[in-house]
């Protein structure tokens, strides 16, 4: 028997079901943002994510080579394909551009709980200005999606990068591996950053310095320990958060997020059920399009990783509960199966979600599998009840039912 492949998984119709209701909550929260969906291509050139992240990208990337000798790479995150599509598009359109998107990543990585090799981002970048009040703009959508999931337990943390770059440049980190020492800070790995910066001769103190740096957390309060600009920039976008009734912030110059293109403002959020891995959302300023060919262009964007806010909530004790259909349609003879055809057609004709024995069952299991598939009527067709135009209406819930014109079928369901 062939599996599906390591770190993939099939999605069966009850976790499709529950899936796309949680994308739907997503995607209309994003509506009422004023951003709209855009869809990019699932493999690009491999050389777009070495720009965005480097070399050692190749290691996570499912690469190949086509049949034009091109490099090919799934892609791995969707940030840089949308501002590749930015660039090659929307670059002369009115700004700011609000756009969103939703889709499969690949990295090619040890599966682990809540990550796969094949996982579904959901992200949204604010294109042409990053200011406190787009920041605040980006950070209240995706406090709004987290809430509409109805995940109940999260925390949401705000940064600014800018910090922690001039603290590490005053310390003597040159700035062509800056990225080095940052990736190390963004995952708390002092035991390898500190090796690594006296490598690059900065003093003990002042490595203590930036270790005690990445570990000032609290409230709003914590905003007097940020110094000059980047502190009055914070100070603005909480203000503008504020007044968007986005509450608990927590103030963190310890996220860094790792990656060269965040300029200022990073946040992230994170659901405590999850453990270790708790991350759920990231995101912050950035600027990427003059990588990609274009003119320098400031944005801010943040991405969620679906799949791990899904089990997020699953670990809440929350369930989904699978709508199931409107009818099952069943026949008490051979002779009334045609009718009952024409019935399950004229009621799906009207909106109602109906389906129709076509295994032949007996009145008793036809009855169980209406159950089965959780349908909230069952629509019992007999030729001595056709005789008088009508049908029986059976409630699945309580038993319950009664005798029901065939034209009213579709408002008694309905209702």
């Amino acid at each position: 028997m062939i599996q599906c492949p390591r770190g993939t998984r099939d999605f069966l119709p009850d976790e499709m079901e529950k899936r796309r209701f949680y994308e739907g909550r997503l995607r209309h929260t994003a509506g009422t943002f004023g951003f709209r969906e855009v869809e990019t291509p699932i493999f690009e050139d491999a050389e777009l994510f070495i720009l965005r992240s480097g070399p050692n990208v190749l290691k996570e990337l499912y690469a190949f080579k086509d049949k034009g000798d091109r490099e090919i790479a799934l892609r791995p995150e969707m940030t840089a394909p949308a501002i590749r599509m930015f660039v090659n598009n929307m670059s002369n359109d009115p700004k700011p551009i609000k756009v969103f998107y939703f889709g499969q990543c690949f990295r090619y990585e040890r599966p682990q709980s809540g990550r796969y090799r094949e996982f579904f981002q959901f992200g949204a970048e604010l294109i042409g200005s990053a200011t406190p009040e787009t920041d605040a703009e980006v950070i209240a959508m995706a406090y709004a999606m987290i809430g509409s999931l109805g995940l109940r337990e999260y925390k949401l943390r705000i940064g600014h990068i800018g910090v922690l770059r001039q603290k590490i440049a005053d310390a003597g980190v040159p700035r062509d591996r800056a990225a080095e020492v940052l990736q190390k800070l963004d995952k708390k790995l002092y035991d390898e950053a500190r090796p690594l910066m006296e490598d690059m001769g900065v003093a003990g103190a002042d490595i203590d310095d930036i270790f005690s740096l990445t570990e000032t957390v609290g409230g709003t309060e914590v905003l007097d320990r940020v110094p000059g600009e980047a502190g009055d920039y914070l100070r603005r976008v909480v203000g503008f958060l504020e007044a968007m009734g986005v509450r608990d912030l927590e103030i963190d110059l310890g996220v860094v997020r790792g990656l060269d293109y965040y300029t200022g403002m990073v946040f992230e959020a994170e659901a405590p059920s999850l453990g270790a891995e708790k991350q759920i959302c990231g995101g912050g300023s950035y600027t990427l399009s003059e990588l990609f060919g274009g003119e320098k262009v400031f944005s801010t964007g943040f991405a969620i990783g679906f799949d791990r806010i899904l089990l997020a909530i699953e670990k809440e004790g929350q369930v989904y509960e699978p709508r199931g259909i409107d009818a099952y349609v069943l026949s008490v003879s051979e002779d009334v199966r045609l009718r009952a055809a024409e019935i399950v057609a004229g009621l799906r004709a009207a909106g109602v979600s109906a389906d129709v024995d076509l295994m032949g069952r007996k009145m008793g299991k036809a009855l169980k599998h209406a159950s089965s598939v959780r349908a909230r009527y069952a629509v019992i067709v007999g030729a001595k009840e056709l005789e008088e135009g009508a049908v029986t209406l059976r409630d699945m819930s309580t038993g319950e039912q009664c005798l029901v014109p065939v034209g009213e079928l579709p408002s008694r369901i309905l209702c």
